[in-house]
């Protein structure tokens, strides 16, 4: 490997043509019967094979002349000096993607807590990337760690845990920020996991189902409250209006009574405010004749 990182790549257009150039001498040779053509040929062939190049669509890569940028080359068939021009890495554009974790991270409340994140990233200047930071990849990926680091410390669990699309984008801005001089955009910022000790997360649930009974039992008591006012309110109507409250007991008796074979013993006082008699009745359906 290159000092810079870069790996030689050979293609196949220049292995093609070190054979053709190779092929050519040796028949020239044969022909003439002279080595001068085949030595010409391996001379040609090796030639062509460290001087021509081919850059994928989605590469770019930069030509350090004596060591002198000189300019970017790709994406297709381009070509070099031998021993006079020099290539640095290939510089991939599309969208990337970097998974990176902050361990054991104390939140804003002192919470340990492991979060793991996604960063979707891409090269947009070639040539800032290759000349202004030496190992780009590695570079984002410390980055996003670091700042990954420094949210999670400037969060408590809660937010973390509830605003995880709002912590995404602010560790997306402070990264965006770093990486735009090396010629780099952070486009987007994802919490993929956020892990807390298991003691904690026990002490949660049971602090979650604790106010959970404790809404229930505020609902039951306001439910309560509001049933009694409406009694009050039912109360102050039919103190005034004793027909109302004589045909509000005969509907709760036929209530009672309607279904087929049933049997309800009412009190005689309560008989006597209806004016069915002052004695014990028993009221019963389908049949069946008061005692």
């Amino acid at each position: 490997m290159r000092p810079d990182g870069s790996i030689p790549r050979i293609n196949g257009i220049a292995v093609a043509l070190f054979a053709a150039a190779f092929a050519t001498g040796s028949v020239l040779t044969a022909v003439f019967h002279s080595p001068l053509p085949l030595l010409t040929g391996i001379v040609a062939g090796i030639y062509l094979l460290a001087s021509i190049k081919v850059a994928d669509q989605w590469e770019k890569v930069a030509i350090l002349r004596l060591g002198r940028y000189i300019g970017l080359r790709g994406p297709g068939l381009f070509h070099v000096f031998p021993l006079v021009d020099r290539l640095s890495r290939y510089v991939d554009q599309r969208v990337r993607v970097a998974t990176v974790t902050a361990e054991t991270t104390l939140t804003r409340d002192t919470v340990p807590v492991s979060v793991d994140a996604v960063v979707f990233w891409m090269v947009w200047s070639a040539e800032k990337s290759i000349l202004e930071v030496a190992d780009f990849v590695q570079a984002i990926t410390t980055s996003a760690q670091t700042g990954l680091r420094e949210s999670i410390g400037r969060h408590e669990l809660a937010q973390m845990i509830t605003e995880r699309e709002s912590l995404g984008r602010e560790l997306q801005r402070i990264l965006d920020e770093k990486t735009n001089p090396w010629g780099i955009t952070v486009q987007s910022v994802e919490i993929r996991d956020v892990r807390i000790p298991q003691g904690l997360e026990d002490a949660m649930s049971r602090q979650a189902q604790a106010e959970r009974e404790r809404q229930a039992r505020i609902i039951l008591g306001q439910a309560e409250t509001e049933i009694s006012e409406k009694f009050a309110q039912a109360a102050a109507v039919y103190q005034d209006n004793p027909v109302a409250l004589h045909l509000r007991a005969m509907n709760m008796l036929y209530e009672a009574i309607k279904e087929r074979g049933s049997m309800v013993i009412v009190p005689s006082s309560a008989v006597e405010t209806m004016g069915l008699g002052g004695m014990l009745a028993t009221s019963t359906l389908g049949g069946v004749k008061p005692a």
